[in-house]
């Protein structure tokens, strides 16, 4: 059943269902937070994934390192954001990566106000959907 924030564009929220789609993906993410996390992974990145039952769908995403997908497949960016961080990438610089902006570019727009709302509220608005 689609819900009517689904046209909101840009955002996948993350309600019960995208939770449960993403639970084994979080668990990953966490696990990086861990010392002994991230040195499994480093390890053997395939094993590691593979001993976190995800879709296949998921662990491309996590090899690609497609923030968005990951968002999309059920991820929360605040787990996600500890993959980032494993990868050097700050939580600013990931938003920054998530737009397509860029780190510098996006801060500059949140700290002028962040972006317009005008063409921003709805997918329908498009004309694309």
């Amino acid at each position: 059943m689609k819900k009517d924030y689904e046209d909101i564009p840009g955002t996948f929220v993350f309600d019960a269902d995208r939770s449960r789609e993403g639970y084994h993906l979080n668990q990953f993410c966490i696990s990086l937070g861990k010392q002994k996390g991230r040195d499994a992974y480093t390890a053997d990145p395939e094993a590691y994934l593979a001993s976190f039952p995800m879709t296949e769908e998921q662990r491309q995403a996590v090899r690609d390192q497609n923030w968005n997908r990951m968002l999309e497949l059920g991820g929360n960016v605040y787990y996600t954001a500890k993959l980032a961080a494993y990868h050097g990438i700050n939580f600013q610089g990931l938003a920054g990566l998530m737009t397509g902006m860029g780190r510098d570019e996006y801060r500059d727009m949140m700290l002028n106000g962040g972006r317009s709302i005008e063409g921003n509220r709805y997918k329908s608005e498009w004309g694309e959907e």
